[in-house]
């Protein structure tokens, strides 16, 4: 399953990046060797729910909440997890109920199920106001389970211990791993715990009725909260309810990491409300990032509701994956209103012949050598087929493809401009608040070029962010020896203010006004000292 989706990815992404300094990348097979390559033991990680052994029912909710925030996390530190939705097809798959507890072999056989390579297990206990939690990874390979990873903190500080655990899983996994984890722990940050509470037992709740109301309330604790809103829409979209879904999911920000998803849906919502150009946008703004064969089929189908051509769409989607017999339809349909009935007769017949079947197919095969248009006569008027269904894992899968596609050619390129373009990168995860995704671009950048002054000011943005304001200063003022740089010396006065030298602020933005004059942070940093009484030049 993994596996067909990501060679159904490179099929239809890799050819689009080819002439960008991957001339000698061109074939699948070689964009995938590289890939593993670089990660010879495998990627791909499975964390469960965690045992609770408090012995109390109430805090049930816990365990279900630890695979939640591990996935956000590993996947931000380059690894691939298994979403929820997998585990659930695996124990159905194996005929075990969605809540059951698996014995070791029986976590080793899902695993391999899953084509897993190291699968996370753990428990947690509360005592008073305090939780203390364990992990354990096993390597499925090696059938080897690591030493336990502990740690305990306040109930309250549930974030803060689950962080710091999936912080201690990626050095486990990944010796070298280099993002610290202060940055893991402010990952977190601007999330409500009750709202968190909201969101897991909303996503595990049995009806519909109990998963639309803890998810309100999620939203409503926390409105800038992406994973619940994307969870209320979907929930609401699955009820029909087309228009609050809309109005949810237009609510997840264009640069969040749940933008694709929360588009697809919302194109759905929309096309279903019969808004087929709010459709088509929400759908081309997802195949504007990761062009999956469904998303540009769906795009081609919110068009063709508009009576405009969709066909160049469904040649993409059709040329991706030439065994789905919807996309084959989908292209004999447009050409058939196009009236080349030679390319629609191809397209039936490849349809046919992958669903012998499809009596729509058969009937529209009918039409086809008629050479007559649908009408009340024939009782049958043809109409392209939407795709209804996102697969998480499958964009997570294509995401995670996409970033070593990326590595590879960014390679190829000389070390400065490596450099230049892991900054980019990491300045874009910082605009998103993804902080452990920024930290490894940075990393990266310096890696390929310790003398990027760029890099050393994305690293000391970064960690203020997460409070680490020693180095913060440290990584400004590496940057400063650099090269000199407004970006800088506003770090260095902001760290400054916040411990109260107003003098010493003043001649770091007055230094950095000296080199952009027009840097609007830097105006604003003055306007805040001298509202303090302080003369800024």
């Amino acid at each position: 399953m993994r596996k067909l989706v990501v060679s159904r990815f490179l099929s239809f992404v890799v050819p689009a990046l080819a002439g960008c300094a991957l001339s000698a990348l061109q074939t699948h097979a070689q964009v995938s060797s590289a890939a593993n390559a670089k990660e010879p033991g495998g990627r791909v990680i499975l964390v469960l729910p965690f045992d609770n052994r408090s012995g109390q029912p109430s805090l049930n909710w816990i365990g279900d909440s630890f695979p939640a925030t591990l996935n956000q996390r590993l996947n931000s530190a380059g690894f691939l997890t298994i979403s929820r939705d997998d585990l659930l097809f695996a124990l159905d798959h194996l005929g075990l109920p969605a809540g059951f507890r698996p014995t070791r072999a029986t976590t080793i056989r899902i695993a391999q199920t899953l084509d897993a390579n190291y699968v996370i297990v753990g428990s947690y206990n509360v005592q008073g106001a305090r939780i203390q939690v364990q992990a354990q990874v096993l390597e499925v390979d090696q059938l080897k389970l690591s030493a336990p990873l502990d740690d305990s903190a306040e109930l309250s500080r549930l974030f803060d211990i689950e962080n710091a655990i999936a912080w201690k899983i990626a050095r486990q996994v990944q010796p070298g791993f280099s993002v610290a984890q202060q940055t893991f722990l402010s990952a977190s940050a601007g999330v409500r715990l009750s709202a968190f509470e909201n969101y897991i037992r909303g996503t595990d709740a049995p009806t519909p009725q109990e998963r639309t109301q803890r998810l309100e309330a999620a939203v409503q604790d926390a409105p800038a909260y992406a994973d619940a809103q994307l969870a209320l829409g979907k929930e609401l979209y699955s009820s029909r309810q087309y228009d609050q879904a809309a109005a949810v999911l237009a609510k997840v920000t264009q640069n969040s990491r749940l933008a694709l998803e929360a588009n697809f849906y919302l194109g759905l919502a929309r096309f279903n409300e019969a808004k087929y150009a709010d459709a088509a946008n929400a759908f081309s703004f997802v195949a504007s990032r990761l062009p999956l064969p469904e998303v540009v089929n769906d795009q081609g189908v919110a068009l063709a509701r508009q009576n405009k051509d969709g066909t160049a769409l469904f040649q993409r989607a059709s040329n991706a994956d030439p065994n789905d017999p919807d996309y084959h339809y989908n292209l004999a349909v447009s050409f058939y209103r196009r009236g080349d009935f030679a390319s629609a007769q191809r397209e039936i017949e490849a349809a046919l012949k992958l669903k012998p079947s499809d009596s729509e197919a058969q009937q529209m095969r009918a039409l086809i050598a008629a050479g007559r248009q649908a009408s009340s006569t024939t009782g049958f008027t043809p109409d392209t087929r939407l795709r209804r269904v996102y697969s998480e894992a499958g964009f997570r899968q294509a995401t995670f493809q996409l970033d070593q596609v990326r590595a590879i050619k960014l390679a190829t390129l000389p070390k400065d401009q490596q450099a230049a373009e892991y900054t980019q990168l990491g300045r874009d995860y910082l605009a998103q608040g993804l902080l452990p995704e920024a930290e490894q671009e940075f990393n990266s950048a310096l890696a390929a070029d310790p003398s990027s002054a760029f890099a050393h000011v994305g690293l000391a943005q970064l960690r203020e962010r997460s409070g680490d304001t020693d180095q913060a200063r440290q990584e400004a003022q590496a940057s400063l020896k650099l090269k000199p740089s407004a970006a800088a010396w506003l770090v260095l006065s902001r760290l400054d203010l916040q411990k109260g030298d107003l003098a010493a602020s003043t001649v770091d933005v007055q230094n950095a006004l000296r080199l952009d004059p027009k840097d609007p942070a830097a105006l604003g940093m003055r306007q805040a000292l001298q509202s303090r009484g302080q003369t800024v030049q």
